[in-house]
């Protein structure tokens, strides 16, 4: 599976050099990053409408950053050469262009400008492949800014820049206050927020999960196990790395540069059977893929296995971008713990897809009972009005068999195989918009998780019989939830799991949490009221 060559690859070395020249005198404040004001001065010069050049944007930006590393400078310049020479702007123009073929577009007046302008030592080239890094504000003044103060968006040089200093100034002091990282979820790190967009493969041994990983990158990976007994006892993440090599769980959990120091609240016997393979690949430069045990049927799944699988589940779930819950048409059956597993998964149906893999074994009426068969189990289990989205397919390096699907069985695989391909090559470009979204649904959750445990200490008594309160309360947390819910107006469904949820306080003694204060709750309700649209409008498309 390609998602694509990297624009400096389809350049000249000559071209190269010129355009790291433009950029570099693009890059105002040098910090490796073409914004609006940036592209608004300098995409001028190339004399095409400003409708042309919103959409020469919006092709080159298409993960929506709100920037242009050099990487997206060098396919917005190509774009404005194709302009000037009468086509189409859209991306399948750039797609079926011959890159290499291209000189760079006449830009008046860039000449005299680059001429007169002198180097500066802040300025800085950069790097060939795009990997230049910004200059990122000292984290101690993230801290030392009140809570109250707008944050200057002059000062943020991305989305996702601002994502990070929104969290640490506004919301994470709301999750410190009431301990939402100990309830729900981990503090976020910055390496949270600079992860690569993941997508978790689930499914019974024996369904093609590795196998599936296997056909996208056209190889294997360091550590993969494939065979008809359940092979892969471990989480393996596949990701991008300078050389082939498997890296143990403990040590990529206390990596600061990784997102994955949140699994260190399952202990050493998760981190045990957790690894990590990095090899270089292009497309594990824009996707990481998480490979996870057979979901093993009876007692085993509990028994056997010493940590907390549907737990470890969620946590993936939560910091995923796709969930692809595979199914083979010989193991239909949804057992209890697979059921347990997917309703790990609560909260996240829109990335759920499903795929029916090892369709070719089966013929063509044989397929349409089991795609049947599988529609009826999945609505018992994933609770859901929408029907879910199910990809029908034979997803290994082998050719379809013909003879049992027929003609008219292998091109619908050919066209659900391309039709899910598609669904994984949006993922990057998707990317920051998720990140958005996670973060907004974060908030939400912080701020229940705040009117309830502040709901729960206004409840115990001052004196006396605190310890019997505490039990009465636990004990009736559903009754506890619904009064929140009709007192602060708040849908049910963003709720947390109320059995998880008495399952953790009954570790803390609930005198002891804060009360509520308005103040950080206002301070939230701005942040997504204000400060985030205001960064979104700051780093749009500035053609719109």
């Amino acid at each position: 599976m390609d998602i694509g060559s990297s624009p400096v690859s389809t350049c000249s070395r000559e071209d190269q050099k010129i355009y790291q020249e433009w950029f570099s005198f693009a890059d105002s404040d040098g910090d490796g990053r073409i914004t609006g004001p940036d592209a608004i001065k300098f995409f001028g010069m190339s004399k095409l409408s400003r409708p042309e050049l919103k959409q020469v944007w919006a092709i080159a930006d298409s993960k929506r950053q709100g920037f242009l590393g050099f990487n997206e400078f060098i396919t917005a310049m190509q774009l404005v050469t194709l302009a000037q020479a009468g086509n189409e702007i859209t991306q399948d123009t750039l797609h079926h262009a011959d890159l290499s073929k291209l000189s760079p577009p006449i830009m008046e007046g860039l000449d005299v400008l680059l001429a007169k302008s002198k180097p500066s030592p802040k300025k800085s080239d950069p790097d060939l492949d795009g990997s230049s890094q910004p200059q990122i504000p000292s984290t101690v003044q993230w801290f030392s800014s009140k809570s109250t103060k707008k944050i200057p968006l002059s000062s943020v040089t991305s989305i996702i820049d601002g994502l990070k200093r929104l969290y640490i100034e506004k919301l994470k002091p709301l999750e410190v206050t009431y301990r939402f990282n100990d309830f729900v979820s981990p503090l976020l790190t910055n390496s949270d927020f600079d992860a690569k967009p993941m997508v978790m493969l689930l499914g019974q041994y024996s369904t093609g999960k590795t196998t599936f990983i296997k056909h996208l990158l056209r190889c294997g990976y360091p550590g993969a196990h494939i065979g008809p007994e359940p092979t892969t006892d471990r989480f393996v993440v596949v990701m991008s790395g300078p050389d082939e090599r498997s890296i143990p769980g403990n040590t990529i959990a206390v990596q600061a540069d990784m997102p994955f120091s949140g699994l260190t609240t399952f202990g050493t016997a998760f981190l045990s059977k957790f690894e990590c393979s990095q090899m270089p690949h292009a497309l594990l430069e824009h996707i990481t893929f998480v490979d996870t045990p057979g979901v093993l049927s009876g007692e085993k799944q509990r028994t056997q296995r010493s940590y907390d699988f549907t737990g470890v589940t969620s946590w993936f779930a939560a910091k995923c971008d796709l969930i692809l819950l595979l199914f083979d048409p010989h193991k239909l059956d949804i057992s209890d713990e697979f059921k347990r597993v997917i309703g790990s998964l609560r909260g996240h149906d829109d990335k759920i897809r499903v795929v029916l893999n090892k369709a070719d074994q089966v013929d063509t009426q044989q397929l349409m009972r089991v795609y049947g068969a599988l529609m009826w189990s999945l609505g018992k289990v994933l609770n859901t009005p929408e029907v879910v989205r199910v990809y029908i397919g034979s997803f290994n390096d082998k050719p379809v068999n013909e003879a049992a699907v027929g003609p008219i069985g292998k091109e619908l695989f050919e066209r659900e195989q391309d039709d899910l391909l598609s669904d994984l090559k949006d993922i990057p470009k998707k990317a920051c918009d998720r990140r958005i979204n996670e973060f907004v649904k974060r908030a939400r959750a912080a701020k229940i998780h705040a009117y309830i445990v502040s709901h729960l200490r206004k409840e115990m008594p001052a004196m006396m019989g605190k310890a019997k309160a505490q039990q009465r309360l636990i004990d009736n947390l559903e009754d506890e939830f619904a009064k929140v819910q009709r007192e602060y107006h708040l849908p049910a469904g963003d709720f947390p799991n109320v059995d998880h949820f008495r399952e953790v306080l009954g570790g803390y003694n609930i005198d002891k949490f804060e009360k509520l204060k308005p103040k950080m709750i206002q301070t939230v309700d701005d942040m997504l009221g204000y400060d985030i649209p205001e960064l979104l409008r700051s780093f749009r498309n500035p053609y719109e």
